[in-house]
């Protein structure tokens, strides 16, 4: 008896040895065949998709080798097999999910390589990486709330307690309802701009009287990078529920204004002259518009609006800088009697100075003693 034991014992540590030597060696194979076929850009595959699922795919041999050695009856010990039993479901569900994830990004990658968000016209690519940004972060958050449930449903104390709260599940959905119902409202925000879409990625925006542009859209909050490089961090139902300004809705290219005040006496035919030599001279214009007008004339100037456009928000913010600074230079140049001025008219007195009689003095002589 006690020999059959000892045989038996060598037999598992032999199945053991040899199915880690197995593991190894499928594992090294697999990653060396999926490291060759990514490298040649004729595939499918991306060329960095070896080392993202090397991971997940140990986690898949080690979990299904266990399982394995658990229909052999490699193991005798009961708690160890519980144990193992359980580690091996949750390592199977858990590499599937990872891989379910990463095959989702490769997806997304191939879709989208043919978008490119750095060209001039972009419209049409920034609301396809949009829509797939937030779509992306829905489905990894379904598969990694399922890949958490089924993981627990495998313990049957936590599945007995789950039937037990059956009974009980309208009072409780009613209560996590009212308790969740901000961060559900969030998450439903999210979706509705994945659909319609108020804002995409690298939109000119204005928000709470920030100027900057949305760096990144998830489920629950958008990111906007501010013309300074700080990042306001706003709530996704934000831009559901408030005004905001979005400069680049239908287009990229964009008008800019400058104003300016001088004096009344100015040449207008002057400054339009110069305006036009500058904006033919300069990159940043598109080449579009072109206006100058006198919006308004007070009692102390005249302002002076100028139209100009450029094919996007920084190089127009660039465009009205400069016709701004080029401008002001150009007046104080050549007109710097019609730089804004005060008057100040004096009354004229009621007579002249000189025929004013001055004040009498006492002579000295008719002072009495």
């Amino acid at each position: 008896m006690a020999q059959d034991m000892l045989t038996d014992e060598a037999l598992n540590t032999s199945y053991l040895i040899i199915g880690i030597l197995a593991v190894v060696i499928v594992f090294a194979i697999a990653f060396f065949i999926i490291k060759k076929i990514g490298k040649d850009p004729k595939n499918v595959l991306p060329v960095n998709l070896a080392g993202r699922i090397r991971i997940p795919l140990l986690i898949f041999l080690i979990s299904l080798f266990l399982k394995v050695c658990l229909f052999q009856d490699v193991f005798s010990n009961t708690e160890l097999i519980n144990l193992i039993k359980h580690a091996s479901t949750i390592g199977i569900i858990i590499s599937f999910t990872w891989f379910l994830i990463v095959f989702l990004k490769v997806f997304k990658e191939r879709l989208l390589k043919k978008y490119d968000v750095n060209t001039d016209n972009n419209l049409k690519a920034r609301k396809v990486y949009t829509q797939f940004t937030i779509l992306e972060n829905i489905v990894i958050f379904i598969l990694i709330i399922l890949a958490i449930g089924i993981s627990l449903m495998s313990f049957e104390s936590i599945r007995e307690v789950g039937l037990s709260l059956l009974t009980s599940a309208g009072i409780a959905g009613i209560i996590v309802g009212l308790a969740a119902q901000k961060a559900i409202g969030t998450l439903l925000a999210g979706i509705q701009i994945a659909i319609t879409q108020p804002i995409r990625l690298q939109d000119a925006v204005i928000v709470e009287g920030e100027w900057g542009w949305i760096e990144e859209i998830t489920l629950t909050y958008v990111v906007v990078k501010v013309w300074d490089k700080r990042r306001l961090v706003v709530p996704s139902t934000y831009f559901i529920e408030n005004t905001f300004q979005n400069w680049t809705r239908k287009s990229a290219d964009i008008m800019g204004t400058v104003f300016l005040y001088t004096d009344y006496n100015v040449s207008f035919d002057a400054i339009r002259a110069e305006l036009t030599r500058l904006l033919e001279s300069s990159p940043l214009w598109d080449k579009q518009v072109n206006v100058l007008q006198v919006t308004d004339a007070t009692e102390k100037s005249v302002q002076i609006r100028i139209l100009v456009s450029a094919k996007d928000s920084p190089t127009a913010w660039d465009l009205r800088v400069y016709i701004r600074e080029k401008l002001i230079d150009f007046i104080h140049q050549n007109y710097p009697q019609s730089l804004p001025r005060t008057r100040v008219e004096l009354p004229q007195q009621d007579q002249n100075p000189s025929e004013k009689v001055s004040p009498k003095t006492e002579d000295p002589s008719a002072r009495k003693e």
